[in-house]
């Protein structure tokens, strides 16, 4: 079992930043993936960006150059900073853990974030 806690939603005006976190516990496999995902109203969940424990990035288009994932290993935790907000860019975030050897990936309970105009 793997708990995931996130922190750090809230409300921006559009060009501003936020930062989110999430902390993994529980059953920690070494060779293991972190990421953020959001899902917006009347839309699938999709990818934000993930990082390897080897710190391999990947990003979605739509954020490439705005947002960076980062992870702290010491403390199973993952990072992700988001910069020039757009209203687009709402959505509730929500963390994930997938790791090789698992059979099922975890969820965080989701954080949301809101982009004014």
């Amino acid at each position: 079992q793997v708990q995931l806690v996130e922190s750090g939603g809230g409300l921006v005006p559009a060009g501003g930043s936020l930062r989110l976190s999430c902390a993994a516990s529980g059953i920690i496999f070494r060779v293991n993936t972190m990421g953020w995902y959001r899902q917006a109203p009347g839309k699938q969940r999709e990818l934000v960006a993930d990082i390897t424990n080897d710190g391999i990035t990947n990003y979605a288009d739509s954020v490439k150059g705005r947002f960076t994932i980062s992870r702290d290993a010491a403390k199973n935790t993952v990072y992700l900073q988001m910069n020039s907000l757009k209203p687009e860019d709402t959505a509730v975030h929500y963390c994930n853990y997938r790791a090789l050897g698992m059979s099922r990936d975890y969820w965080g309970q989701g954080t949301q974030v809101t982009v004014s105009t």
